[in-house]
């Protein structure tokens, strides 16, 4: 092996460290913020998914330059197959990360409470729902409703794409591994 390719499999094997590992963090821990409705961190997440995805392709230019064009192994023809199927996936997570961020914003904005009209004082109020329910304070039930119904909504927004991106994650690190067992057996 020449100095040219020893630096050209260093350079793939140090993208492949700094690229894959913090992509697949941030594609993995995506449904987690989800569920949270954490649009700060997830925003965060998707232009880590941009950025780190970008870089991956130096991973597959870098490698070319190491096949030196003899592409009639299998095994090189299969480790590239599998990393364009996971770019295509990583295209798929980065749309629904893009839509979970979109539909937790829209969340948010409509989570943000209307003006509420003036009220009576609150010992008023008590005793009109005191004569209105024959003395008994009708002030624990609105509340105990309104509770329950707030966390229910909330395991709604963006459920699918949470799905989705555990899934398609999922596939796309076991994808990074079956290369990594691929380059390690045959290289």
């Amino acid at each position: 092996m020449s100095t040219s390719d020893r630096i050209l499999l260093v350079l793939h094997i140090g993208f492949a460290i700094f690229t894959l590992g913090p992509l697949t963090a941030a594609t993995m821990s995506t449904p987690r913020y989800i569920r949270k409705r954490n649009v700060v961190v997830v925003r965060y997440l998707h232009r880590t998914t941009q950025i780190y995805g970008i870089g991956t392709l130096g991973i597959f230019l870098i490698g070319l330059g190491l096949a030196k064009g003899d592409l009639a192994e299998v095994w090189l023809t299969v480790s590239m197959t599998l990393f364009v199927v996971a770019l295509v996936l990583l295209l798929i997570v980065e749309r629904d990360q893009r839509k979970a961020v979109h539909l937790l914003e829209v969340a948010a904005a409509e989570a943000v409470p209307a003006p509420v009209p003036a009220r009576p004082a609150p010992s008023e109020e008590a005793k009109e729902a005191g004569e209105a329910e024959g003395g008994a304070t009708g002030a624990a039930a609105p509340a105990a409703g309104g509770a329950t119904a707030e966390p229910s909504a909330a395991g709604e927004v963006a459920q699918v794409e949470r799905g989705r991106l555990a899934a398609m994650s999922g596939v796309v690190a076991l994808i990074w591994l079956v290369i990594l067992v691929l380059m390690v057996w045959n290289g």
